[in-house]
């Protein structure tokens, strides 16, 4: 066996390995990510006086990286919530676009709350809306929960500064604007396909039942809603001013004191850290609630996700330990002379990822180190290679998957179900996705 077919094999043994504690030992991922990243390390020949370094470069990259950006993203969503901001939003759009349209409407609502939030998050804001809807409407609640979900999913899985997207971006250095713009043109046909035109052929969807877990959320009186247009602005305020940024820093010196503000304004940190600030302001002292009270939203929010942030930053050990023993090169050369599109290969690599660990912003970050050495090695757009990525970070998935498992269990659906529904959606997210990457292609 060849040097090169036996690194590779090393990894692919180290994820099975993964796996298997996570699904038979039931190890926390955290332990277990950390353990599968020293066996590929003693596998692949690291000098034992570089795991360690390489470890904390690992965690303290990912960290460094992310922390911020999904705290942030954990307030945010805590605010919109106790404020009401999130009813508002559903309220207004739905109540636009009328019965007829309502899977659309809850495409929009559910890639905002995506994009704004982390998805564990959003599911948990938006299920309880769209069940409430659902039942004011007359309509099974499934039809509504899927176009939902499939615009949340893709959200949060293509557009900065969540999670999975920001470590595609920062490992391929792509730009943020550009992200948006075609990550817009990747997830509207995407989500359509997922959300509406999927329902057509899923037997049954009619007729699941809803268990008593996942309630309707008690409704705020809409006098004491936020204004739609603050309800809408804020979860999007980091986008608009990373793209804004991006465009302005274009037509000006680069060297020059506007550059540099610009730049800083527009960095995915301090467009959060505004963004908070904002929501603190029009969801919390607007709403005269004291300071004590915000605080303790605040440290509800951050100690939430805690956990996942943890987790991510665990998988960011496993990316360095692949770049750091090159395996990452060594999986170029074995590939470069496969008549395959880079953009399918990152995109299968990443999806394999993802069902077998099961976490969609720990697949982007653990492929991000694998696929790195393509672009420069095919010349390959690195937006196009962000959006490939990161639909392959949102695919089908197994039972032991987190988002699998929220959905399965805040619906009390059987598992058959849920791989007819979250399946069903998650692949076609996937999938549609990666053609829309290929042909943009061909014109980028």
């Amino acid at each position: 066996m060849s040097a090169d077919v036996l690194s590779l094999l090393w990894v692919l043994v180290g994820i099975l390995l993964l796996v298997f504690m996570i699904v038979k030992l039931k190890f926390h991922n955290i332990v277990a990510l950390l353990i599968s990243g020293l066996f590929i390390a003693f596998m692949e020949g690291m000098k034992i006086t570089k795991v360690v370094p390489t470890i904390q470069k690992g965690l303290g990259g990912i960290l460094g990286t992310l922390a911020l950006i999904v705290i942030f993203g954990a307030i945010i969503g805590k605010l919109m919530t106790d404020s009401g901001a999130s009813q508002q939003i559903a309220d207004t759009i739905v109540s636009k676009m009328g019965v007829k349209l309502l899977p659309f409407a809850l495409l929009i609502i559910g890639t905002i709350f995506g994009m704004a939030m982390f998805y564990e998050v959003a599911f948990l804001i938006t299920a309880p809306l769209v069940i409430n809807i659902a039942k004011e409407a007359k309509i099974p609640y499934m039809r509504l929960i899927i176009p939902t979900i499939a615009g949340a999913t893709m959200g949060h899985s293509i557009f900065p500064p969540q999670p999975g997207p920001m470590a595609l971006v920062s490992a391929f250095h792509a730009d943020i604007a550009q992200v948006y713009i075609w990550g817009f043109v990747v997830i509207i046909p995407t989500i359509i396909c997922s959300g509406v035109l999927i329902r057509k052929f899923i037997p049954g969807l009619d007729n699941m039942p809803l268990g008593n877990v996942m309630k309707p959320v008690d409704r705020k009186p809409k006098e004491e809603l936020p204004s739609f247009a603050i309800s809408i602005l804020v979860p999007l305020l980091p986008a608009i001013l990373m793209i804004i940024s991006s465009i302005v820093k274009l037509f000006i010196n680069p060297g020059s004191t506007v550059y540099k503000i610009t730049e800083f304004i527009g960095s995915a940190e301090i467009s959060m850290l505004i963004t908070v600030l904002v929501a603190m302001v029009v969801f919390g002292y607007k709403q005269h609630k004291s300071g004590t009270e915000i605080t303790q939203q605040l440290t509800n929010a951050i100690e939430g996700v805690s956990n996942v942030l943890l987790v991510i930053a665990a998988g960011g050990v496993m990316k360095e330990v692949i770049i750091d023993t090159g395996v990452g090169n060594t999986i170029v050369g074995m590939l470069g002379h496969l008549p395959v599109s880079p953009l399918i290969l990152a995109w299968i690599i990443t999806v394999v990822i993802r069902i077998l660990t099961g976490q969609g912003a720990v697949a982007a970050i653990t492929a991000a180190g694998i696929v790195a050495p393509m672009i420069a090695a095919f010349n390959v757009n690195p937006v196009l290679m962000v959006l490939a990525c990161a639909c392959g970070s949102n695919t089908m998935t197994l039972m032991y998957d987190g988002g699998f498992l929220l959905f399965q269990q805040s619906f009390g659906i059987s598992m058959k179900d849920t791989f007819k529904t979250w399946g069903s959606l998650e692949f076609v997210n996937s999938f549609v996705g990666l053609l829309m990457v290929l042909g943009l292609s061909l014109v980028i």
